[in-house]
Parts: structure tokens; C-alpha cells; sequence
């Protein structure tokens, strides 16, 4: 564990402190007044985390800024806090999606403000909790703690079909979770009864066991990424949440599937992991393939940018999966272009949605003359999702391909098809949106950005443009997390890497 220049227990503050926003929210009564005190609670937590970032160290792989209290000692469970390269950067995507979820739903939400406003902020507090937790009893808690707030969201605030999308959801997630906490009961006692997320990953299991823990594991982190064929809850929970909804599963928890395989079943499943490499690795492709052939024959906006993100994260799956230094740094670096991307993308379908009441795209047309703002920013967001040179996806797809041709060209040659696939799609959504004429039943309603959504889209261009330009501002977080997590795989393996 690394020392750091911070004598404060700053993650726990970071992670605890939207729960004061929560009881303040709780004690006003004036919509504005919750609305701005969810707002600057969100923004505190940003500020406040910066020396996090400052002071992390990119050249030591340990974890740091590490609290450790003795929680139950009859089970030698312990709260303990960390973040190494794998987990820092995803705070701050979390903290960064979490103020724009106050943004966006600033005059969207009209019912029941203190109940959502506080639901966003405890969602923050499990997300974050999620990716500092170094305790496994820990871990298991914050993610479960999302369940809720997210069933509420959704079922609350959501459209039409809201129960059956959020009973889905909490099915499918608790059914995964269960699993997991099978395996983590069953870990615990084989490694000599303790939770610690280090001293877990230094332990030598038996390879039968391995085996039977990487799937209750997987039975988790597939279905939260979500991998196919787990996935079929996602369109429904994306397409009936409400904007916030939307980019919170987009932005943040669709990436813990991916943080958690990384985090836990690669290294204490190594012999397991090596040996499914190739499972893994046909399974993203299926993804990859089969999620932008289903994109393609959407009708309705949301539900089109909800099965994009099925292929998005099969890079995800396919860099990790593959098992070399680019390609899974490449899986890293698409969580964070992924969340910052397609969280703009629905952004941008909740900005819209609030002036039309319609998602569906037959009703859709001649934006670029009537909203020439939003379709600014529309346009520069798509050619983000399509991997356009200069922008942050670009060099993310670049090193999963690149890693992915590394491991097997049989599996690196389907993922060419996967991104003509992707440009394809979201071409001709662009068509059907942008171009042609305005169709009378939504013209009246159309008027272009105002200040607030004009605003809360400029940091997100940002971190595309940083990304795209300067990848080295992501990628050196990581890397040597990335580096040790793979050497350590390779000694504890008795199978080769390639």
C-alpha cells in the first residue's frame, strides 16, 4: 500500500458526503432550493476529491489513499477504502456523471424532487463506495445499495412501461448478486476467512474451484455489463428510465461489470481466466456483432442508443478478455469514453424528449434547421460514438483491435465488421434525426438550448477532445495497474498468455 501526502480519510468523505445532501435535501420544502442543494452537494464532492487525483501517484500500482477500521471483528470483516489505477479514474467519471444527472433532470422532474434528488445522491454514495471498496463483505454492500435507488428511478419517473422495466432490472441484478455473494461466502472460508481484497488475490486457489468461482462471479459482472445473452434487461430499463436514469446506467453502472472482472475474477481466478479466455472473448464478439445488427433495426431513439451500448461493451469485454497490456488498456479507457459518451448521447435524447413528449424516429426529422444548437452538439457526440480520429473512442477501439489482432487474428478480424457496423448505425440515425425536413407534429415544440443545457454539455466535450487528443491523460493512470495485474497473472498461471 502506497503513502500518500493526504492525512485526511478523503474517500470516505468523498463517498459519505452526498448523504449530507441528502438529509439537507430532506429538511426544505422549496423545489428550487433542493434542486440547488443537489446540485452544489454534487459539485462539493468534485472539489473536494481533486487532491485525489492530484496526489495519485501514476507510477506506483498499489493501492492508495487506503483507510482501514476493524468493521466486525467476529468475521474479521473490515471497512477499507483504496483506489489504484483501475478504480481512480472511474471516481471521477462517477462524481462528473452525477452532476450532470442534477443538471439534466433540472426541469425535467417536476414530482417528488426531494425523493429524487436524494435517490441521485445516494446512487452517488454506492458508486463510489463501489469502486474504493477494499474489502469484499464491503464491496457486496455498496452494490447492492444501488438496487434500490435505481429500482425507484425507474419505477417512479420512468414512462409507460416503468414496473415491468425496473422489476426486470432488479431481477435479472439480484439473481447475478446472489450468485456472487455465494462465491464470496465460499472464497472467504477457503482463504482463510477474510474479506481483504489484497489478501485474497495473494491466495493460490484450487483450479476446480477457481472454475466454480469465476462463473459466480460472471453470473454478477455479465449481467451488470451486460454481456449477451444477459442484456435483454437493459433496453427496457434505458429505454423506460428517465434521462437520469439513463445516464447513470450508461455512464457508471454498466462499467462495474467490467471494473469488477478486473478487479476480482482475473486475479483471484488466474488459472480460470486463462483457460476462458476464448469463451470470454466469443462471447464480446457475439456482442460486438450481434448488438449493432440489432441497433440497426430500432425505432425508437432511446432504444437505439440503449442496444449501442451492448456493442460498445463488448470492446469492453473483448480488451479485458484478451489479456495483453493494450487491449486491456484499451477496455479501460472504452468504460470511460463509453460513460462519457453514450451519457451524452442520452443527454442529448432527454434535452429533446422534454420538447417533443416522442421518442420515436418516424417522427423525427430536419433538426439541423430547426435546433442548429443541439445539433452542434448532437453531431460532435456521434462521430465521438463512431471512433472519429481526434476524439476520445478513437484510440480506445484502436488498442482493444490492436490487442484483440495480438491475441488471434480469427478474433481480431470480426471487430472490423463490429465498428463498420457501429458507424453504420449511427449514420443513419443521424439521417433520420437531423436531416430532411421538421414533421409538423413536433415542429411547434422544437426551440433550440438554453444557458443550463448548453453549459452542462461543454464539460463533456471537453473530456472527448483531452481523451482524443492527448490519450496519455487516461492511459498513464493506469497503466502500471494494468502492467502488474498482468504479470501477476502470468506467474500464478501454469497456461500460457499470448
Amino acid at each position: 500500500m502506497a503513502e500518500t501526502a493526504i492525512s485526511y480519510p478523503i474517500l470516505s468523505i468523498v463517498t459519505f458526503l452526498p448523504l449530507v445532501g441528502v438529509l439537507l435535501i430532506l429538511l426544505l420544502k422549496n423545489d428550487n432550493a433542493v434542486r440547488y442543494t443537489a446540485l452544489f452537494t454534487t459539485i462539493a464532492v468534485l472539489i473536494i476529491s481533486i487532491p485525489i487525483f492530484t496526489n495519485f501517484d501514476k507510477s506506483n500500482p498499489d493501492f492508495q489513499f487506503v483507510e482501514s477500521y476493524q468493521w466486525i471483528s467476529a468475521i474479521n470483516a473490515k471497512y477499507k477504502m483504496g483506489v489504484d489505477g483501475l478504480s481512480v479514474l472511474f471516481v471521477l467519471l462517477t462524481i462528473i456523471i452525477s452532476i450532470l444527472c442534477v443538471a439534466v433532470s433540472w426541469s425535467a422532474i417536476k414530482e417528488r424532487l426531494r425523493l429524487f434528488y436524494s435517490m441521485i445522491l445516494i446512487m452517488e454514495t454506492a458508486m463510489l463506495g463501489v469502486f474504493c471498496a477494499m474489502d469484499m463483505l464491503l464491496f457486496y454492500i455498496f452494490y447492492e445499495a444501488m438496487l434500490i435507488p435505481m429500482f425507484l428511478l425507474i419505477g417512479i419517473w420512468g414512462s409507460a412501461n416503468r414496473v415491468y422495466a425496473s422489476v426486470k432490472f432488479v431481477l435479472f441484478t439480484f439473481a447475478g448478486s446472489v450468485l456472487m455473494l455465494i462465491g464470496i461466502i465460499s472464497l472467504y472460508f477457503l482463504a482463510g476467512k477474510t474479506f481483504d481484497v489484497v489478501e485474497l488475490s495473494k491466495v493460490r486457489l484450487p483450479v476446480e474451484f477457481q472454475y466454480w468461482l469465476f462463473f459466480a462471479l460472471f453470473a454478477a459482472f455479465a449481467v451488470k455489463v451486460p454481456m449477451f445473452p444477459f442484456h435483454t434487461w437493459l433496453p427496457d430499463a434505458h429505454t423506460e428510465a428517465p434521462t437520469a436514469g439513463s445516464v447513470i446506467l450508461a455512464g457508471v453502472l454498466l462499467k462495474i461489470g467490467g471494473y469488477g472482472f478486473l478487479r476480482f475474477s482475473i486475479p483471484f481466478c488466474p488459472d480460470a481466466t486463462v483457460a476462458l479466455k476464448l469463451f470470454m472473448q466469443v462471447l464480446s464478439l457475439v456482442a460486438i456483432i450481434y448488438g449493432a445488427f440489432v441497433t440497426l433495426m430500432q425505432t425508437d431513439f432511446k432504444r437505439l442508443i440503449a442496444y449501442s451500448s451492448v456493442s460498445h461493451m463488448g470492446f469492453v469485454t473483448l480488451g479485458i478478455f484478451s489479456l495483453n497490456q493494450s487491449a486491456m488498456e484499451g477496455g479501460i479507457l472504452q468504460m470511460i469514453n463509453h460513460g462519457i459518451v453514450t451519457g451524452a448521447l442520452f443527454m442529448c435524447i432527454g434535452v429533446i424528449y422534454e420538447r417533443t413528449h416522442t421518442r420515436e424516429l418516424s417522427k423525427y426529422g430536419g433538426l439541423g434547421k430547426a435546433v442548429p444548437a443541439f445539433v452542434l452538439f448532437y453531431t460532435f457526440f456521434s462521430a465521438a460514438a463512431i471512433g472519429f480520429p481526434g476524439t476520445n473512442s478513437f484510440i480506445g477501439e484502436f488498442l482493444v483491435m490492436l490487442g484483440a489482432f495480438k491475441s488471434s487474428y480469427y478474433i481480431g478480424t470480426p471487430v472490423i465488421l463490429g465498428i463498420a457496423l457501429g458507424t453504420t448505425y449511427m449514420v443513419w440515425l443521424y439521417y433520420r434525426v437531423v436531416l430532411n425536413e421538421v414533421k409538423p407534429e413536433i415542429k411547434e415544440h422544437l426551440h433550440d438550448l438554453n444557458l443550463r443545457e448548453v453549459v452542462m454539455f461543454i464539460p463533456l466535450v471537453f473530456l472527448v477532445l483531452l481523451i482524443g487528443v492527448q490519450p496519455s491523460v487516461a492511459i498513464d493512470f493506469m497503466q502500471e495497474s494494468v502492467r502488474v495485474l498482468l504479470n501477476n497473472l502470468q506467474a500464478l498461471t501454469a497456461l500460457t498468455l499470448r
